[in-house]
């Protein structure tokens, strides 16, 4: 689910704002940056926590699936995909049982990570080798 923001300029600057994100489960908040724009990230997800995710410097493809089982997720399943960009403060909801993998568009991009759990409060990281599902992003 997206929750999009917006912008509000004028002579002062401009203000980055997204009124419809509840921020009351988040118990956690770091930034990914990649060093390359053919990098990606990923399959990276959780059978519990669950993210959320702003684009707060350049731009960023995001391709969310939801897996069928986190133990032998089949190959063929197919994903969406988000494009975030640092103009409004849009974010994007992964809900629990979804992976995703991320790839920055623009150098020195910047994505903000909001996440419901602390680091190591419980044991839901699951990952994936980029070539197990016939995706690209």
């Amino acid at each position: 689910m997206l929750f999009k923001g917006g912008q509000f300029k004028d002579k002062r600057g401009v203000v980055r704002y997204n009124n419809d994100f509840d921020a009351s489960k988040v118990k956690r908040i770091y930034t990914i940056e990649n060093f390359q724009t053919d990098f990606i990230r990923g399959w990276t997800g959780h059978a519990i926590e669950q993210r959320w995710f702003a684009c707060v410097v350049g731009r960023f493809r995001i391709a969310v699936i939801r897996v069928d089982s986190f133990q032998n997720p089949s190959a063929d399943l197919t994903a969406e995909y988000y494009d975030l960009h640092a103009n409004t403060l849009d974010f994007l909801h992964i809900v629990p049982g979804c992976i995703t993998a991320i790839k920055a568009i623009e150098e020195e991009s910047k994505l903000l990570v909001l996440a419901d759990y602390g680091l190591n409060e419980i044991d839901d990281d699951y990952r994936f080798p980029l070539n197990h599902f016939n995706i690209e992003l």
